[in-house]
This record gives structure tokens, sequence and C-alpha cells, in this order.
């Protein structure tokens, strides 16, 4: 016997329940990655043990044995979150306390408990993700849900689980419109969970923290960091070199770690604040729109330099005096924004100035042969044949010099660095990734009594051919240097060119082992991967454009394209409340015209029976027309001869051979029935 039709034999409640266990097993699949692993075990242990007893035929546990597993699961709760609120905590909480209702699932009242904790724990998924891969996954859960609540409202024999699931997808397809309307115009609210923590330690992408040689091997994340339309006829970018997306800026240097500059109250001292920025444009501006993906930071990016504000209703915006823009609460969602960059600027001040004194800071105690290298520097006459004289421009270049023709290497695998990380860069490894080169780099120029500092961001990306949308990844993060020279300002060098040109002007990237699947898939056809992937990410795009950055600003467009000068909430909610309302009388008189579609033989022979009764006749609901017709001889005689005559002919109609004459009869009857002289209640009538 096969495993279908071993299932197909089990009895009612084992067949649905073993249904609505696979479907909250689906539910609750996407809450591994979030749950603490004491929770997924103990989940999927409760699951396999309640399927079991369902295909056993097996008594449920006590509910002293359940009530240990609850004081368990709140216990386990308080011991990892410390707490039973909040997103995370109250996540765990809901998926044990719904692993654990399976197993009391005894009676109807149970399984709506079930139901509505299924319902919720579903909503929760896109607590940490709204991608369009978990609403899919969660639209077939929607589905699964609904199908096992109309299965749980078929008591009677063994109704197909393909009736059911039909029945529940012309329900989510009847009230797709309305969550349609509603979602549309359903007034834009701000997430009501916390922010999700950052998971960005060994992998590329942006922090707020630059550590120096403490990751061993990086791990290029592929995923989209943003994606650009540049405002420009045929939607071409600027060339590769020139892509420089700037995000944190890093001033501070404690021997490990890469800081910002502090701004907050107590470090405004006149010798410790940040250079202005003095921003200089020239030249033509460069017009785009971003769609930032969320990083749960405050940070903008940006292409160098953007002096205006960009263009995103709803949010607090400002630049730091480093050209850094920032909002005012961090980027939890999707954001999507105009701006517009100079690629040719300049800024910072044009001559020296205590606050620059700053960016030539070094801790003490650190990397001591860099610093014995600037003296060198310093006194080759080759590279400052005039110690009077600024000899920034020839120090920069003799040190982009040593990095092409030093045997350095841009690697992801540089293994761990120890204390002097400079020291271990410039003499013993010579080889890192960007942060390394840029690090070393900064110290060597500091040591020279050159100001300077790092900048992260994104440097580069790869234009989509589908939707022509330039691709952004995590993988594209960078980090660059800008050094201070006097008569220019800030001046952006990147040393990691000088190592490896590839990497900003061919946009050569390095690459991470792939997996088996895409290993072969790559292997068998290169172009058939690309294409999967652009066509995958020019739908996510999508996705992210019209659901997830559907904003209130965008809701008031829609307004003013209905017809509204000047859109405002109350007009928003009555657009709302008229598509509600008219929904409503739609569903009503669907309902009364799908009642007249019912089987119109059995209506007129019910009208009938209620005549009868009118006259003192009461009938059965069961009983045939041939029946009726000799009780209401029987009971009014020669009175009630024509009324049996039509019941007689109305029951040969039920099985007329050719149906279109059956129809043209069945309308005779219906003029027949409003002309028969029916009997009256006679009192006296026995």
């Amino acid at each position: 016997m096969t495993l279908r039709q071993t299932f197909a034999s089990l009895p009612r409640d084992a067949r649905d329940t073993l249904f609505l266990l696979f479907v909250i097993v689906w539910v609750i699949a996407p809450q591994v990655g979030n749950l603490p692993g004491w929770a997924t075990l103990m989940a999927a242990g409760l699951m396999l043990w309640r399927g079991w007893l369902a295909w056993k035929g097996l008594p449920l546990p006590s509910r002293w044995t359940l009530l240990v597993f609850v004081a368990a699961a709140v216990a386990g709760t308080l011991f990892t979150h410390r707490t039973i609120l909040g997103r995370d905590a109250g996540v765990t909480l809901i998926v044990m306390l719904l692993a654990l209702k399976m197993l009391e699932l005894r009676a109807r009242r149970d399984a709506m408990v079930v139901f509505f904790l299924g319902f919720f724990t579903m909503l929760s998924n896109f607590f940490y993700s709204q991608s369009l891969v978990t609403a899919a996954a969660m639209l077939v859960a929607l589905v699964g849900l609904l199908t096992a609540l109309v299965n749980a409202h078929m008591p009677v024999g063994r109704p197909p689980l393909a009736q059911s699931l039909g029945t529940a997808a012309r329900m989510a397809l009847l009230g797709a419109p309305i969550m349609a309307a509603l979602f549309m115009l359903f007034p834009r609210m701000a997430p009501l969970w916390g922010v999700p923590s950052d998971a960005m330690a060994g992998r590329s992408g942006l922090s707020g923290v630059m550590k120096v040689g403490t990751v061993a091997q990086l791990a290029l994340d592929d995923s989209v960091a943003m994606r650009v339309r540049f405002d420009t006829p045929d939607g071409a970018a600027p060339p590769q070199r020139d892509l420089y997306f700037r995000g944190p800026v890093f001033g501070s240097f404690n021997g490990t770690e890469w800081l910002p500059l502090s701004y907050g109250p107590g470090d405004l001292r006149m010798d410790r604040l940040p250079t202005l920025a003095n921003l200089r444009t020239e030249g033509e501006p460069l017009r785009y729109e971003v769609t930032l993906e969320p990083h749960k930071q405050p940070w903008l990016l940006l292409l160098d330099a953007a002096p205006e504000q960009p263009r995103l209703p709803g949010m607090g915006l400002f630049m730091t005096q480093d050209l850094q823009w920032f909002s005012t609460r961090p980027v939890t969602d999707v954001l999507r924004y105009q701006a517009v960059s100079y690629p040719r600027f300049t800024h910072g001040p044009m001559a020296m100035t205590p606050a620059l004194r700053t960016y030539t800071e070094l801790p003490a105690g650190f990397n001591p042969r860099t610093l014995a290298l600037a003296q060198q520097m310093r006194n080759d006459p080759r590279i400052a044949p005039d110690p009077a004289q600024d000899n920034t421009v020839a120090l920069v270049e003799a040190a982009l010099t040593r990095l092409r023709t030093g045997g350095f290497v841009y690697s992801l695998d540089p293994g761990l660095y120890g204390q002097h990380t400079a020291d271990e860069f410039w003499f013993d490894r010579k080889e890192g990734f960007c942060e390394h080169i840029a690090s070393a780099f900064v110290v060597l120029m500091r040591a020279l009594d050159i100001p300077a500092r790092i900048v992260t961001g994104y440097q580069g990306g790869e234009r989509n051919s589908v939707d022509g949308l330039w691709t952004v990844r995590q993988s594209d993060a960078h980090a660059w240097t800008e050094v201070w020279m006097a008569g220019q300002g800030w001046v952006r060098v990147d040393p990691t060119s000088a190592v490896s040109p590839g990497r900003t002007g061919a946009f050569q990237r390095l690459q991470a082992p792939q997996g088996a699947f895409a290993t072969a898939v790559g292997t068998l056809s290169p172009g058939l991967a690309q294409n999967m992937r652009a066509v995958w990410e020019a739908v996510n795009s999508r996705w992210n454009q019209w659901v997830l950055n559907y904003t209130q600003s965008r809701q008031m467009d829609l307004l003013k394209a209905l017809g509204f000068e000047s859109p405002s909430w109350q007009d928003l909610t009555m657009v709302l409340g008229f598509i509600v309302m008219t929904f409503a009388l739609g569903g009503v008189g669907w309902s009364l015209w799908e009642r007249s579609q019912h089987d119109p033989w059995l209506r007129l022979l019910a009208r009938s029976r209620r005549r009868m009764a009118a006259a003192g006749l009461n009938l059965p609901d069961n009983l045939p027309p041939r029946s009726m017709a000799q009780r209401v001889q029987a009971q009014f005689g020669a009175e009630g001869a024509a009324v049996a005559d039509w019941l007689l002919r109305l029951e040969r109609l039920r099985y007329a051979p050719n149906a279109n004459a059956a129809h043209a009869a069945l309308a005779d009857l219906r003029r027949e029935y409003r002309a028969l002289r029916w009997p009256k209640a006679d009192p006296n009538r026995s």
C-alpha cells in the first residue's frame, strides 16, 4: 500500500489533523532562523509527536503533561530573551503555544484556537522579512489554513481535501479586491516592532565601526544593497571608476578599530571639531533614483558629492560635515529617494586649520615599523627633496607606488592580524581586502603628518539587462581614503586600486565559492544563470518599488490622480469607506443573485409546500410531489384536484429528457402556479 493510499485509509480526524499539522509546519518553518535553538528543537519534537499520535490513533497527552511543557516554554523564553514581551520573545512564545495547542486538539473549539494562532504566526513572519519569497510562502500558508478551516466546517462524511481547497481558493480570490483596496488606501504606519539586530559581522557590507584584522576570511555577500536608476536618456551610468556611494566616514583610530568622530555635546571643543565641509561643485549634476534595501542603520547612500537634500518625504535628513547623509531613524524598510550629485567637486578647507590636526593623530604604542617607514620617506631626498616645502603629493604618490610594486595582493583570505595591523600589512603579510589596505595607508599618511581618514560605502555596480536598473550588492562594499592637500581640500585616494586596478577600473571582483547547484548551472550555461539572476532581481525590484515602498506620499499621489487637488487623510478615509461600502453592496447583490440561481424546480416545489401549509396542510420537506398530490387529494377532495394534477405534472417535468423543453415547461407551470385556485384554510376541516 502506498503512502497516499495509507493516508486515504486513515480516519477522518487523523487525516484532517495531519493536514493541519503540515500547514502549521509550513507556517513555522521560516521562523527557524529567528528562533532560539531550543525552541526550534522543541517545536519540531512536539510536531513529530503529534503526527505520530494521529497516525497511530493514540490518545493525546494529559493536561498536566501540557502544563509542564508550557512552563518549560515560558521559562526558556524568559531565560533567552529576559522578557516575554517584544518581537523576538513574543514570536518565540507564540510558536511554542501553537505547537503545544496541536497536542490539545480534541474538539472544534481547539481547532479554532489553532487557526487563529496559525494566522498570527503567519503574520509574524513579516516582522523579519517582507521579501517576495516570504510573501509567496505565506500566500501558500494562507490558502492552506483556509483549506483546513473550510474542512473543519464540513463535519459530515469524508469530503476530499481538493473540494475544501477549491472553496478556500475561491474565498481568497473573492477577498483579493478588498485586500488590494485596503493595501492601497489604508493609512501607512511605521512598523510596530523593534529593529532587528545587526548580523553583518564577518561578511561584506557596511558597519558603524571598522575593525581591522579581526576577520580571517571575508565571505562575499551577493545580496542587493540598493538599486539605482540614472535620469539620463539611455539610463547610462558614469564610468565605473566614478561610482563611489558614500557611507560611514572614520576619523578616529584606537589601534584596532576605526570609529567616526563624535559630534556629541561633550566633544564640541574647538580643537576637536571636524573640518567644515566647504563643498564646492562644478560641472553638470547627475540625477538618479535610489531604492535602498533596509540595513538597520541611519545612513543613506549617495554618490559623491550630494549637496542637496534627497527627496524622501516623511523622514528627517541631514548631512554631516564629512558629506555623509543621515536619516533621523534607522532604515528598517525599503526606501526610495531621488538625489542629485556632482561627480566633480572639492570640499574641506584650502589651508591647514587646527581641526585638521584631529586627522593626523595615532594611538601610542602601535605600528612602530610604519612610523619608522614614514620617517624614512620624509628623509628620502628622492621623495621629499625640500623638507621646507609641502611634499604631500609626492609622499602620497610614493606610498601608492609602494603598493603597486611591492608585491601586495588583494585577497579575501588574509588571515588574522595581530596588534600592529599596519606593520603586518606593509612588511609581513602584504595581503588583505580593502579595509586592510585603506587602514594601513591612512596610518602611514598620518605618520607622515598628513591629515587622512577612511571612507566606507559601495563602489561600482552592474546594469540589469531586464529592467535597466543598476544593482549595487553587498559584495561591492568598499573602503577608500581621503587625504587633505593644501589648496585642494580633501582628495579621494583609493589605495586598493593601486594593489588591484581591476577592483575599481575594470570592475573585477573577487569571487566567493559558490554552492554546488549554482556552480553546476554556471558551468552548463553561464548565460542561463546570468539571465535567471537578472530576471529574478528585476521582479524583486518591482516588488520593492510597488509593494514595500508604497508610502504615504504615494497614497496621496494616488488621490491626486483620482482628482483630489489637495488630498488629506479625510479624503483617504472617504475613498476607502466608499470602496468598502461598494464591495459590501456588491457582496449582498452577489448573494441574492446566487440564491436566485439555485434549482428553480426546487424553489417552485418549496413555494407550493408553503401554500399548502397556509391552507392547513403541513407537508414534510422530503416528501416528493406525487406523495404531496395524494395528501392534497385526501385533504381537500375535489377542491384540491387541480393542485394535485399540477403537482403530478411538476414531478414528470423533473425527469424530462429534453432540457430546453423542460425549461419552457417549467415557465408554463410557474404561470399556472400563480393562476391556480389554491384551497383555503378551513378551521372546521378535520
